[in-house]
């Protein structure tokens, strides 16, 4: 209905005459100034851009050989260590964006990490004398694109490390954008459910678990002798620190599981029954009411986080900016990837054998991707978010 509603206002306007293009599944906006506006900016700040476009080159190398080794080590602990494995899927408005704050949060983020994403390769582009023909931003229907349209011909006669300074700085202008945004939020909370450790111990004073506000009547938790305020800190070994950590458990009716609480500072362990859910049979629990409360304190405590939005929006923001940087160089063919690892072994190898091995490149990192999001699907089905 959106979209139905944003090819409307673009017709009734004209907007056409503006530089807009409208298709039925597409609205793409071109404008040939960006060219100016880019060298007005790189004539204020012609040093750093150079340091920039240096370091654009060796991060690209970093987040490329970081994506990898996600992937690979995360297929692993799929199988050594399944509670630690990283579940991904493609977020897609609708699809598996199904919440309507994770839609507003994902739509707001997006077009700051592609403006900040297409604006860096634009301004390197520049400072590498490369004329930029076009810049501009598209909608298919549900997804985001932004971009600058470098001219093909001064982009392909370039130099190797032009091309290389000006494919890698995309990528690593979101990362060093989430890089200052995660030390801002270190002060926040919420932030610290998604840091690893250590580095979240070392920002953060750890919860020592999860209290319990309630016991249902007649359910495993009660039939064991759990109580309310006791702080449910693992189980079945599995730690529980925030109520995050509860999805990490599979619980299936009828199976007995050992939790491990504390009650007035004393640990204790119980054998609960698990109980269907009255709203899912399929579902287990373990007949508590919990405080899903952010229970962690921030060390860096000199901004007070009121607004819970502002700051789940900030997360998204932190999250998507780092995550598209990093996913960004992975060498796949519509991704900056694939061309920086093209443009390094052009003129190395003939036109066959250099199609050849990106072919087989791209196969590699398709199926590491794909078998992560398929390993997803069999841990948890078909999840959103």
């Amino acid at each position: 209905m959106i979209w139905v509603v944003i090819l409307g206002i673009t017709k009734a306007l004209k907007l056409e005459k503006y530089g807009f293009e409208i298709k039925p599944y597409s609205l793409t906006y071109k404008n040939s100034q960006v060219q100016l506006v880019l060298t007005r900016i790189l004539g204020r700040t012609r040093r750093g851009i150079r340091v920039f476009a240096d370091v654009s080159v060796v991060a690209g190398f970093i987040m490329m050989g970081f994506g990898f080794w996600f992937l690979i080590d995360n297929i692993t602990k799929f199988f050594d260590r399944p509670a630690e494995f990283s579940e991904l899927t493609v977020l897609i408005p609708g699809v598996t964006l199904t919440s309507s704050s994770s839609i507003l949060y994902f739509l707001l983020s997006i077009p700051i990490v592609l403006v900040i994403h297409e604006g860096a390769h634009g301004i390197v582009a520049t400072l590498e004398k490369i004329r930029i023909k076009t810049g501009g931003f598209a909608i298919f229907i549900a997804m985001f694109a932004g971009f600058v349209e470098p001219d093909d011909e001064e982009f392909n006669k370039s130099k190797k490390i032009s091309k290389l300074r000006v494919i890698g700085a995309g990528a690593t202008s979101n990362v060093i954008f989430a890089l200052a945004l995660g030390a801002l939020l270190l002060t926040n909370p919420f932030f610290a459910i998604i840091l690893p450790e250590p580095i979240r111990s070392g920002f953060y004073e750890t919860p020592q678990g999860v209290n319990v506000l309630g016991v249902m009547s007649g359910g495993g938790a009660e039939k064991a002798g759990i109580q309310v305020n006791d702080i449910i800190t693992s189980i079945n070994g599995i730690p529980i620190i925030t109520p995050v950590d509860f999805a990490k458990v599979k619980l299936t009716p009828g199976q007995t599981v050992k939790v491990t609480a504390l009650r007035n500072g004393v640990s204790s362990e119980y054998q609960v029954d698990v109980m269907p859910s009255p709203d899912d049979p399929k579902k287990g629990l373990i007949g508590i009411t919990r405080d899903n409360s952010v229970s962690y304190k921030p060390v860096l405590n000199f901004i007070e986080w009121n607004y819970p939005a502002i700051s789940m929006f900030l997360l998204w923001l932190w999250m998507i900016s780092f995550f598209i940087g990093i996913i960004n160089m992975l060498p796949l063919p519509i991704l900056d990837g694939g061309k920086f690892i093209h443009s390094i072994i052009d003129k190395k190898l003939s036109d066959v054998m250099v199609n050849r091995t990106m072919w087989a490149i791209y196969a590699f990192t398709f199926a590491l991707f794909g078998l992560n999001i398929a390993l997803s699907y069999l841990k948890s089905g078909w999840f959103t978010i």
